[in-house]
């Protein structure tokens, strides 16, 4: 089998992969045919099958495994399969979707066990009871240790979000004494929770989709009305200086309100300028790693920075 990862233009790609999107749309000569994503524990790839029969049309969809026979292409400076033969997965395959979902380097069991020393850094009485509130809810941990950052942008792999959470704590630990002015326990409760609203606004870690939820509130003000809910059970006051600091490092950590990408206020306290930073340079270096695994192009185009980047893999 061929790893999505290792496909060059012009290769045959034979293996098996699981649908992670699919479009039933209709081509100028008025045929129908799918617009796929077809992903492996290495990647994603785009995928066309054209003049789709009507038994393709109600058998295939979302988080099938499905085994395929195609050339891959360039369209658009992206690779791409023009699927030649595709079937269905069986039981006799012995196919375990768990062996084409895309993970962290290191294990899921890793880093939550990292994470959890860590979150003993936090000595502020107060800010370690509000994150300890928050995590002894298991559909919130699960969800935390197992959904991707994202389904596209960085992270965008199964216990994404965890690798994420935990590579700002590291990156944070080695800066403070950079940077000692700064409040440690209020950063590193903002590395944990800043991206908390994910947990509601993301369903499943395998082909994660947007809830009503997350839709209609977005993940930083569902994560802001978790973060209220916990202090309310740990009894910490709504009017808690330390409260205040943390949800305001939250609101404004997608960067100045006038840049346009979702802060509900622009950082006024140092720690969530240093926060917003180094959000940033994970995430986008994260993105700018899984472009650059997709091809072995010498530049690719990377959407979280919208243009094309020096491919060094």
């Amino acid at each position: 089998m061929t790893l999505i990862i290792d496909a060059d233009q012009g290769d045959r790609l034979i293996g098996f992969y699981l649908i992670k999107e699919l479009q039933q749309k209709i081509a100028t000569n008025g045929s129908e045919y799918f617009d796929l994503v077809l992903g492996d524990r290495s990647g994603v790839i785009s995928a066309k099958l054209w003049d789709i029969s009507e038994e393709q049309k109600t058998s295939f969809e979302v988080k099938k495994i499905v085994k395929v026979d195609g050339i891959v292409t360039i369209f658009r400076n992206q690779r791409q399969i023009q699927i030649q033969r595709i079937r269905l997965s069986t039981p006799e395959d012995s196919i375990d979707i768990q062996s084409l979902v895309q993970m962290p380097c290191t294990s899921r069991e890793e880093l939550w066990q990292e994470l959890r020393m860590m979150i003993e850094e936090i000595h502020s009485p107060t800010l370690n009871k509000i994150v300890k509130a928050i995590l002894i809810n298991k559909d919130i941990r699960d969800n935390l240790t197992t959904l991707p950052a994202g389904k596209t942008m960085h992270h965008a792999y199964y216990a994404g979000l965890l690798e994420h959470i935990v590579t700002l704590m590291r990156s944070a630990l080695q800066l403070f004494p950079v940077y000692p002015q700064l409040n440690k326990d209020l950063i590193l409760a903002t590395c944990l929770l800043h991206d908390i609203g994910k947990t509601k606004e993301l369903a499943d870690p395998i082909v994660p989709e947007y809830t009503t939820e997350g839709e209609l509130m977005g993940h930083i003000v569902l994560g802001i009305e978790i973060i209220n809910e916990a202090a309310s059970e740990a009894g910490v006051s709504i009017s808690d200086e330390e409260l205040l600091a943390l949800k305001h490092c939250i609101l404004s950590h997608h960067g100045d309100v006038d840049l346009g990408y979702g802060s509900a206020v622009s950082g006024k306290i140092p720690e969530a300028i240093f926060f917003h930073y180094l959000d940033q340079i994970d995430a986008k270096l994260n993105a700018m790693k899984l472009a650059c695994q997709s091809t072995n192009d010498a530049w690719v185009y990377s959407p979280i920075l919208k243009r094309k980047i020096q491919n060094n893999r």
